[in-house]
């Protein structure tokens, strides 16, 4: 047992469902063999545990950097696999980086990566996303001809392209679910109204209970409490609605929607029967907690390939204008909301 093995011919073709001939004109780099073709034997050589001759090793295209906040929400990961596998697939080897409590900051991130002589940066959730934030950062960046592209999160002084789900269209499908199923009394869990995507979920919110309740803008604002993007300041949010009488509460992402399930149980209260809840994102695992979240579920693959599309065209010298892509979530409906109570 020791040793790589000398791949074996008929191995390969059989995973790869080709000839052992073809097979031999790939490893061999012969022509002849349609790119389609030539692929699914090199990905054979993947999957049973191959390394692939020198010749055939693609030379990676460049670095991109990948500045995250931190990988304990799920959603922050899924972004990641995607943009990651990407970036792979257009030749460019992704450098990930991670925002810790009491780690290096974001602007630390990208002094490293410029060392390391990236050819972009994607940033998912920073600095961008922060309205008491100093954007001049992304000008300096861009002066230095950085080329990057910036996901959840938009500011009119940063002139790039900029990637973001319709977060206030998010708050609405949430609102409208819930008063479909005759709920009156909605409040809303969400981060720090200093980040964009909180301010206009609460936005979205305060106008779908004026369209839906009749409810004044003071009224609205009245239930919208404004903590953490965790399972704890869902709780803390959740109780304080709670308080208030809320028999559905929105959420501001998954993890808050827990903390909001949470604190419900912790009362003595059943989900969804006492109190239905509604999460934001549709983060990976999520459909298999108790009882299944009912959800806003972001557009992860398709707003991560198009931050990944606009990135490639600014390397290529083919500018994107700087201007925000909006996509639009969808409301996954699962076993946390139901009718309240009192109306069954």
């Amino acid at each position: 047992m020791g040793g790589v093995t000398t791949p074996r011919l008929a191995d390969i073709a059989a995973q790869a469902s080709v000839s052992e001939a073809t097979v031999s004109r790939v490893l061999n780099g012969k022509a002849g063999v349609a790119g389609s073709t030539r692929q699914r034997v090199l990905a054979a050589l993947d999957v049973l545990g191959y390394e692939r001759p020198v010749r055939l090793r693609r030379r990676s295209a460049g670095l991109v950097g990948l500045v995250i906040p931190e990988l304990t929400n799920p959603i922050f990961p899924a972004f990641a696999q995607v943009i990651e596998q990407t970036l792979a697939g257009h030749g460019y080897t992704p450098v990930l980086c991670t925002e810790m409590p009491g780690g290096a900051t974001e602007d630390e991130l990208v002094e490293q990566l410029e060392e390391r002589g990236v050819t972009g940066i994607v940033f998912l959730s920073g600095q961008h996303a922060d309205t008491t934030a100093d954007p001049t950062r992304y000008a300096e960046l861009s002066a230095r001809g950085v080329p990057f592209v910036l996901i959840n999160g938009y500011s009119e002084h940063i002139r790039a392209p900029f990637v973001s789900p319709d977060d206030r269209a998010a708050a609405r499908m949430a609102v409208r679910h819930l008063v479909a199923l005759g709920h009156e009394r909605i409040g809303l869990a969400v981060g720090p109204a200093r980040y964009v995507p909180a301010r206009r979920k609460a936005e979205g919110f305060v106008a779908a209970l004026g369209a839906e309740l009749g409810r004044s803008a003071e009224e609205a604002g009245d239930l919208v409490r404004h903590t953490l993007f965790t399972v704890e300041g869902g709780q803390v949010a959740a109780g304080a609605l709670l308080d208030r009488g809320c028999t559905g509460i929105v959420c501001g992402s998954d993890l808050m929607a827990l903390g909001a399930i949470r604190e419900a149980r912790r009362r003595g209260l059943q989900v969804p029967w006492d109190v239905s809840v509604v999460g934001f994102d549709d983060s990976p695992l999520i459909a298999f907690t108790d009882p299944p979240l009912t959800t806003v579920r972001q557009p992860v693959q398709a707003m991560a390939t198009a931050a990944v599309g606009a990135l490639l065209e600014e390397i290529e010298g083919n500018p994107v204008p700087p201007t925000e892509f909006v996509f639009q979530p969808d409301l996954v409906v699962r076993g946390s909301t139901a009718q309240p109570r009192q109306s069954n």
